[in-house]
């Protein structure tokens, strides 16, 4: 595929990530975030593809804070629904593929095994309302691929494993996590290869990415734990213990079948990204 790649949220964890990739296989690219471009400005999305005439556009700019999003639907909206339509729609003007990143939550997370992309869908919270609403609109691209993910983490950014890691630095010997939901921690540098090998392979469509394997934010917590080396307790908890304003799913693993078919392999086991993840220096 000929062509530059355009990043939006490109200081976010998988858009650094992904920049990160194109530099390493050459690939030319440029990156937006809020900074430097508002994907809710119709006319300034227009603007700047038009001048870029990109093979692709990467969308990973989101509102991503899942409780705030309850009292800010609207917003939620704007950034995760509307916006979406606009770059559709300059995509649709430049020729380029329009790749949208989304997420477990459009899903009710009632099911008892993975959710395959044609699963019926019904979220539960107004994050995951919004990023459906994305969803639709990337698909009035005439060339789209849409990406789900769940429990992403990567470097440059707030996350659970530094969240963790942050409690153990500050001497936690207990910690208390939520035992009754169960999902797929995502390394950043693992999906955004993903994203990389679909484009390039010309895939369309909806996909599901995650790394393999699945298990509770409990287990998570833990393998964090373990893998630092540290000697605090890791307390099993019900969500109800953590009431938050947003409804979490109580199951939200997705199959990635479709992508080990179109890749010719899965994502490695989350513990395996997790590992790699925790032994690169801070920073990296």
């Amino acid at each position: 595929m000929t062509g530059a790649w355009l990043i939006t949220g490109a200081h976010g964890q998988l858009g650094r990530a992904l920049a990160a990739v194109c530099a390493a296989r050459g690939r030319e690219h440029e990156g937006r975030d809020l900074d430097t471009l508002d994907i809710r400005d119709r006319g300034a999305v227009a603007d700047w593809i038009a001048a870029a005439r990109p093979a692709a556009v990467i969308n990973c700019a989101a509102f991503t804070a899942v409780d705030d999003c309850e009292s800010a639907e609207e917003l939620a909206t704007a950034v995760n629904g509307t916006a979406v339509g606009y770059l559709a729609a300059a995509c649709n003007r430049a020729g380029a593929l329009l790749v949208q990143l989304s997420t477990d939550y459009v899903f009710a997370g009632d099911r008892d095994r993975p959710y395959r992309e044609d699963d019926p869908v019904a979220p539960r919270s107004a994050y995951g309302r919004s990023k459906l609403r994305g969803e639709e609109l990337a698909r009035t691209a005439d060339r789209h691929l849409i990406v789900r993910t769940a429990w992403l983490y990567g470097r440059g950014g707030r996350n659970f494993v530094e969240a963790i890691r942050t409690q153990l630095a500050s001497g936690a010997a207990r910690l208390r996590v939520v035992a009754d939901q169960r999902g797929c921690p995502t390394f950043a540098d693992d999906l955004a290869l993903a994203v990389a090998d679909l484009i390039e392979s010309g895939a369309g469509g909806t996909f599901h990415a995650v790394n393999a394997g699945h298990t509770t934010w409990h287990g998570f917590a833990a393998e964090i734990v373990r893998l630092l080396g540290a000697a605090a307790e890791v307390e099993p908890v019900s969500t109800a213990a953590f009431p938050r304003p947003a409804a979490r799913p109580a199951f939200s693993v997705l199959d990635t079948n479709r992508l080990r078919q179109a890749l010719g392999r899965p994502l490695p086991a989350w513990e395996d990204g997790l590992r790699r993840y925790l032994e690169a220096p801070c920073g990296s």
